[in-house]
């Protein structure tokens, strides 16, 4: 596994995010530098945003690094499955490590296993006990383990003003 455990590089990174969305009207830009920024520490091949409307228990993308495979603008139902009990309803982060976890809770695994991906790591996007949305890596198997949810989780917390006011 490859792991960025370089702190005193990763906060530059995250308060240029954090100055990012504090000044940018382009929500798509915002969206691009968090990719680049979650690349940089924590990696990723693909790189998806997905907008959460509990009330329709549905999850929309809005931004996606490979739109050819997973265009933005696409929404999914999302019933109480158990990854949505533990993502969407717990706000908890979800480890997926190989492709049978991949394919035990995503129904697109197919596209997912066509582009070389094997593992995922969900974060949930949180606002008063409310999961506004995620923040979704993909990888190589066994890419990513419990030692990423934590600077993963300063992300996701990074980009909730951006889930909150844009639309």
């Amino acid at each position: 596994m490859q792991h960025n455990d370089n702190t005193h590089a990763i906060c530059p990174l995250l308060a240029s995010l954090a100055q990012t969305v504090a000044q940018s009207t382009d929500e798509q830009a915002v969206w691009a530098h968090a990719k680049d920024v979650a690349h940089s520490i924590i990696g990723h091949q693909l790189f998806t945003v997905m907008r959460h409307d509990a009330a329709a228990s549905t999850v929309t993308r809005i931004y996606s690094s490979r739109t050819p495979e997973y265009p933005p603008g696409v929404s999914k139902h999302k019933g109480p499955t158990p990854w949505g009990i533990r993502v969407l309803q717990q706000g908890q982060f979800y480890i997926g490590y190989n492709a049978a976890d991949i394919e035990s809770h995503f129904s697109d695994h197919a596209i997912i296993a066509s582009m070389g991906l094997a593992s995922i790591l969900n974060l949930p996007v949180r606002v008063a006990n409310t999961t506004i949305g995620t923040i979704n890596l993909l990888n190589v198997a066994n890419y990513y383990d419990e030692t990423q949810v934590e600077v993963g989780t300063l992300l996701a917390a990074l980009l909730a003003p951006v889930l909150m006011t844009k639309g």
